[in-house]
């Protein structure tokens, strides 16, 4: 099992578009959320998805009218802007509005995912997170959360990877067992899940498991990554 898939929310009223859409990214390990028009872009975003693939296009509202609702309610999360229209003046727009990049149709699919990664990239910049963390021979790419250890990759379950996100999110800062429970479980649960989940990712990215490196105890408080280089 991998870890949790980046969730895309697709805005586009053309269902060969949405399906097209739904075929690329979910080759590349994304996770599609569709929208055929703004009343359901809306209910969507109550999914939580970490990117928006917006059509200025729709039938049931004006696209600039709905990036701007988006970006009231949720202005972190990238938005990538589609249009049939090259105009110069309703990119600007969509850009001032919010967008964080704006791809004319037709598109190819190649551009898109670079794209795609771009805006994700730059949402960790922004909140002061690099894209890819590096502490000895463990690196985490936080975009294509891909984890590696030396040229091995290693496979993650959503859960694992959930908690090597937080640990990696604060480096070097010692995290209690109650912040973490918090973090990845939405009741809080007993610490015993805690220390099965942290034993299971010592196992996968540390040498010796019994002596780690990367992810160190912190008796009777928590746990501590080592420090980013």
């Amino acid at each position: 099992m991998s870890a949790a898939p980046i969730k895309v929310l697709v805005i586009d009223d053309e269902p060969p578009i949405r399906k097209l859409l739904r075929m690329g990214l979910t080759t590349q390990g994304y996770e599609i959320l569709e929208a055929p028009n703004g009343k359901t872009a809306l209910e969507k975003l109550g999914e939580e998805p970490a990117l928006i693939i917006l059509d200025l296009g729709l039938p049931d509202v004006q696209g600039h009218e709905l990036l701007r609702t988006i970006r009231a309610r949720n202005d972190g999360v990238p938005i990538v802007v589609l249009s049939s229209r090259g105009d110069e003046a309703g990119k600007v727009q969509a850009l001032d509005l919010g967008a964080d990049d704006y791809l004319t149709k037709p598109f190819g699919m190649e551009e898109l995912l670079a794209r795609l990664r771009a805006a994700l990239r730059h949402q960790l910049q922004v909140k002061g997170e690099r894209p890819v963390f590096r502490t000895g021979d463990l690196s985490v790419d936080l975009v294509r959360r891909i984890v590696k250890v030396g040229d091995r990759e290693v496979k993650l379950s959503p859960k694992e990877y959930d908690l090597l996100r937080v640990l990696v999110q604060h480096a070097g800062k010692v995290l209690t067992h109650r912040f973490l429970l918090k973090e990845l479980w939405d009741e809080l649960t007993d610490a015993q899940y805690l220390r099965v989940y942290v034993r299971q990712l010592r196992q996968k990215i540390e040498a010796d498991p019994e002596q780690p490196q990367y992810v160190l105890t912190e008796t009777g408080i928590g746990y501590r990554l080592k420090a980013g280089e």
